[in-house]
């Protein structure tokens, strides 16, 4: 419920999308060299809707066996197909899946908010888009390798195990599939278990465009299932996104093998505005970076720093935009908060609702209606925070916001880097040389200019310390797939 300055309540009539559209089977299998297999452990569990806690689907899970079945159909399409046709093949078959990918982008935007609960406006405007675009960048890439590297020999590395997260699923899906298909190699591809359904449905699609069998497969489950894909002798590279603790697991299995490693990892973000800055861009942007994706991102920007002459300001600006957001439905287009994904992640933000006021620190909280049924966190500010803070250190991965001030250029820099995690970071001010200054001295991968959350595939994306290595998107991405001779 939206508020004016003079409290008058706006009441908006409900704008749900249509389900009519799309299909959801009542149990998925594996996808295995081109076809839906049964997995051979014969068990299954089930993905919720995080809005409602119905059962969408009941999805396969895979054990040691189905994944060893899955890098064969892998290895085996390799050796015998993907790396013997054409590029200009390849680029085909990439080019069909991203048009496709078009046509259904109704369907995949529905199923994306049902299984992972963000609002339809994130889902249809950002993820489904941009996963598109991803396949497109890449299928002009598969060509013109030689182009990439020039005077080097560029070769495919093989049989490439992806793990992704929960929080961009097919977006994070064809962030790993499409550079590895258009470098030549073939794919083992395990989801989240809580949000398979449209890496599933992206299955069916790579089916329906007659990419031969066994380039990509699709392995469902948990972290038994991704160990079994990480461990895999004839696995040559391991892409990984997901949390920071699980990354060095996953350096510690691969390390001694002759296994390639991305790890795409955690992150603590600092959101900086400076006096000079245009104060209502950025409190847009700080919204953006925080609250419209329920801070179910790993580049979110959890810690504001402001300049202490215009704290207060931004302060009275942020809490009555916050009181405007609206949290619900995620199918609503109105709908700026949804759901948090899972019960789980839920019990995670509330634990550190409840360490921050244990330690004393001011929190506000919107007052928002909040539905019966569902897991839902209303946006929430933490101000008084000082850098030794449990909100301030640790990645919470929901719509929680840490505001600290700062008087100099050299002091925000101190504090911002004052984290384990090196992922990204936001500088919002109107002096050009200012935003130089600090993308050079700030610690982070990716810095955003009076902007945030903006990616493009063709711009590298990742990050360094504990914030993992390697990149994504762009020419940098594509050489964590090639091997240079």
């Amino acid at each position: 419920m939206a508020k004016t300055d003079n409290n008058a309540d706006w009441n908006l009539a409900p704008a749900p999308e249509s389900t009519d559209h799309i299909h959801i089977d009542k149990r998925y299998e594996l996808f295995i060299d081109g076809k839906f297999t049964a997995p051979s452990g014969k068990k299954y569990f089930k993905t919720v809707n995080p809005a409602t806690e119905e059962v969408l689907a009941e999805i396969a899970e895979a054990n040691g066996r189905d994944v060893d079945k899955a890098v064969k159909a892998a290895r085996k399409a390799y050796n015998g197909v993907w790396s013997k046709i054409s590029a200009k093949e390849r680029a085909k078959y990439i080019f069909r899946i991203a048009r496709l990918i078009q046509e259904r982008a109704r369907e995949f935007a529905v199923i994306e908010s049902l299984d992972g609960g963000k609002p339809i406006r994130e889902s249809r405007d950002v993820d489904v888009p941009t996963a598109a675009a991803h396949f497109f960048y890449h299928a002009g890439w598969a060509d013109k390798l030689e182009y990439a590297f020039p005077v080097r020999k560029v070769s495919p590395l093989g049989v490439v195990g992806q793990i992704i997260p929960w929080n961009f699923p097919l977006l994070m899906a064809a962030w790993k599939i499409a550079p590895a298909l258009a470098t030549g190699n073939t794919v083992v591809l395990k989801p989240a278990e809580t949000t398979s359904l449209t890496a599933l449905k992206l299955a069916e699609l790579i089916r329906d465009a007659g990419l031969p069998d066994g380039v990509v497969n699709i392995v469902t489950g948990a972290g038994a299932t991704g160990r079994a894909l990480t461990e895999h002798p004839d696995v040559d590279k391991i892409a990984f996104t997901g949390s920071t603790d699980v990354g060095k697991m996953i350096q510690r299995t691969v390390a001694g093998t002759d296994k390639k490693l991305t790890l795409e990892l955690g992150g603590k973000a600092a959101n900086i505005i400076f006096e000079d800055a245009p104060i209502d861009q950025a409190v847009e942007g700080i919204i953006n970076g925080i609250f419209f994706n329920q801070g179910h991102v790993c580049c979110a920007g959890s810690r504001l720093f402001v300049q202490e002459s215009v704290a207060a300001e931004v302060d009275r600006r942020l809490k009555h935009r916050m009181e405007s957001l609206i949290l619900g439905d995620p199918l609503d287009k109105n709908t700026d908060v949804g759901a948090i994904n899972s019960k789980g992640q839920l019990e995670t933000i509330n634990s550190y609702l409840a360490k921050g006021k244990k330690e004393g620190l001011t929190m506000f909280q919107t007052d928002c209606p909040v539905p019966e049924k569902g897991f839902w966190c209303r946006p929430t500010l933490f101000s008084d925070v000082a850098q030794s803070s449990v909100i301030a250190r640790e990645e919470i991965f929901g719509p929680v916001l840490a505001i600290q001030t700062f008087r100099t250029v050299d002091e925000v820099i101190d504090k911002a880097n004052n984290t384990p995690y090196g992922l990204s970071a936001g500088v919002w001010t109107d002096k050009g040389s200012k935003i130089f200054n600090l993308t050079t001295r700030l610690k982070a991968g990716v810095v955003w200019a009076n902007t945030y959350n903006k990616f493009d595939p063709t711009s590298p994306f990742g990050g360094y310390k504990e914030s993992g290595f390697g990149r994504e998107g762009g020419l940098h991405g594509l050489r964590a797939y090639v091997n240079l001779h």
